[in-house]
Formats: structure tokens, C-alpha cells, sequence
């Protein structure tokens, strides 16, 4: 029987940079944390394990590319993760000792490529469902891979029906309708723009789809990272590579967790879970405010390998 009233929590803070062991425990001291807070379901920054790589070019030039980029990758591609895995017993451990729901933003390690992608897991520790992340924006193109139609899951669990759209996956149309065709109702959107104008588009998010929206960013600094990363923003530690803003929001757009630009933190907020049907009363954009009849979206959920092997 689902939950009415959850406590959910965002976490708002920087891995240490490259090394997955020390963010590991960094991620099971904030798990910990909000568990104390009675969070229900705890959400983590995109690429928390182990980096999301602000202000690295990879020694990349159109033609180009140098040695020291090959390094840079090779490091991150190092303190990447398997799914599934042993660093997945251990998120799911965390989540198991918390009695919570954990969505956690990682870097993937699949083969000879990295993908962006977001885990969910039960209170159990069970691992829910994994999205890759579809496009890649701009620069991230050069590091991460692209993910298929395999991995757009929305999970049931006990306090509703949970999905994750990563970042800028959230200006694509077709794919927040993909989500709510699914019954979305906790919509989780760990992302690294830490703009103004990240806010009203999880507003948009939470009224277009009658969900709530639990967004989470980074609040990184050059100190969290090794004294030799490469950024374009140089060698002070008190330089701000990502502000935050994290957030949460109800279905009729109510900001219930406002963003937080100062540092580190954990935010939480309580969901009536009864707003998603009450706000979808008078807008249901995959039931009764649909036009199928005019429009229709196919989307493909098949595995898209290179290379197949038949018997």
C-alpha cells in the first residue's frame, strides 16, 4: 500500500572529484543523514559518482587531441562504476540501512565507454531501474556515450511511481511525454545547470505533468577537486564551478524547497501525495487532455547493440 504523505529530500553537495572510494563515503554520511531526517527518498546530484568534469576540455581541438586529454580520461574513466556492480551493493546497502529510496547520478562504465546515467533503488536495496542518459550536451558528447530507449524506466515503489530525466533530457518534449505516459509521479531531475532559469523549468515540469519534481545540482568548488585539474577557471580553491539551486516542486507548480545558492546542504519537503490527482482533475496530458486523434509519439524501447550474435 503506497505511502499518502512522503518526505522527500535533496542532497546538495560535490564528490571528491576522480576518487570514487572517499565519494562513497561521502554519499553514505548524506544518505545517513537525511535517514535521520526521515526522508523517504533521497536524491543525488547528477554525475555525484565520481565527477561531472566542469571546465575540462580533454585536450580536445576540432582534429585534435593531446596526450594529457588522454590522461584526463583515463582517470575518469578509471573512477567509473559497472552496473551492476560492487559499487551498486554499496549504494544499495546505503539505501537498505536508511529504509529509503535512493536516486543516485553516476558515471557508467559499459565497455570501452562512459555514460551519464542515473540508478534508483528501493528501501530494500534492490536496484529499481537505470536511465542512460539520452543526449549529451554539447562538450559531454566528447566523454559520455548516448543511451537508447532501454533505459527509460519508471519504477513502482511504495510512495509512487519513480522516474529520472537528467539535466537537459528535460528540454526534450517527447521525452517528458514518454515519462508521464508512464504514470510518472515522482520525477526526479539531478542535473549541473545551476541557472535562474533552471527553477521554472522544474516548475513547468511539475504543472505539465501534474508530478512532483525533486531536482538536485552540485555545489562544487575548485578545492573539491585534484590539484591537478585542468579547469578553465584556474587554481583558487574558492572558486565556484557549480552553485547548486537543487529544488523541489509540487504539481501545481508551488516551489517546496527553494533553491539554495550558499553551499552544501540537504533539503527537504512534504508530499501529499493526493496533489497528483487532484492537479491532473483538469489536466491530464496523457489521459483527457490528450489529442491522439492529432498527435501520437512512438517510442522505441529496444536495445540498441552494435553488434548481435545469433545462434
Amino acid at each position: 500500500m503506497n505511502k499518502q504523505h512522503v518526505t522527500a529530500a535533496v542532497v546538495q553537495a560535490a564528490p571528491v572529484v576522480f576518487d570514487l572510494n572517499r565519494t562513497l563515503e561521502k554519499m553514505r554520511d548524506l544518505a545517513a543523514d537525511a535517514a535521520r531526517r526521515s526522508a523517504d527518498i533521497v536524491v543525488f546530484p547528477e554525475a555525484f559518482l565520481s565527477a561531472y568534469p566542469k571546465g575540462l576540455d580533454f585536450g580536445a581541438r576540432v582534429g585534435m587531441r593531446n596526450k594529457q586529454g588522454r590522461e584526463d580520461f583515463q582517470r575518469y574513466f578509471d573512477s567509473a562504476l559497472e552496473v551492476p556492480g560492487p559499487i551498486t551493493e554499496v549504494i544499495g546497502n546505503a539505501a537498505k540501512a536508511g529504509n529509503m529510496h535512493l536516486v543516485v547520478g553516476i558515471i557508467e562504465r559499459d565497455g570501452g565507454t562512459l555514460y551519464c546515467t542515473g540508478l534508483m533503488f528501493g528501501r530494500d536495496g534492490s536496484l529499481l531501474g537505470k536511465h542512460r542518459k539520452l543526449m549529451p550536451t554539447a562538450m559531454e558528447r566528447l566523454v559520455w556515450g548516448f543511451g537508447d530507449g532501454s533505459t527509460l524506466p519508471v519504477v513502482d515503489s511504495d510512495i509512487g511511481r519513480i522516474g529520472t530525466v537528467i539535466c537537459w533530457e528535460n528540454y526534450m518534449p517527447m521525452l517528458r511525454m514518454a515519462m508521464y505516459s508512464q504514470n510518472v509521479q515522482i520525477y526526479c531531475a539531478p542535473t549541473a545547470d545551476d541557472r535562474d532559469t533552471w527553477l521554472p523549468t522544474m516548475q513547468t515540469v511539475a504543472l505539465e505533468g501534474r508530478c512532483f519534481v525533486l531536482s538536485t545540482c552540485q555545489y562544487l568548488t575548485r578545492a573539491d577537486c585534484p590539484a591537478d585539474y585542468a579547469s578553465v577557471h584556474g587554481d583558487d580553491p574558492n572558486t565556484v564551478l557549480m552553485r547548486g539551486g537543487s529544488c523541489i516542486i509540487a504539481p501545481l507548480g508551488q516551489v517546496l524547497a527553494t533553491p539554495n545558492f550558499e553551499g552544501e546542504c540537504i533539503q527537504t519537503a512534504d508530499l501529499d501525495l493526493g496533489e497528483i490527482s487532484r492537479g491532473k482533475y483538469d489536466f491530464d496530458v496523457t489521459g483527457h487532455y490528450a489529442r491522439p486523434d492529432i498527435f501520437e509519439l512512438r517510442v522505441d524501447t529496444r536495445s540498441k547493440l552494435p553488434v548481435s550474435f545469433d545462434d
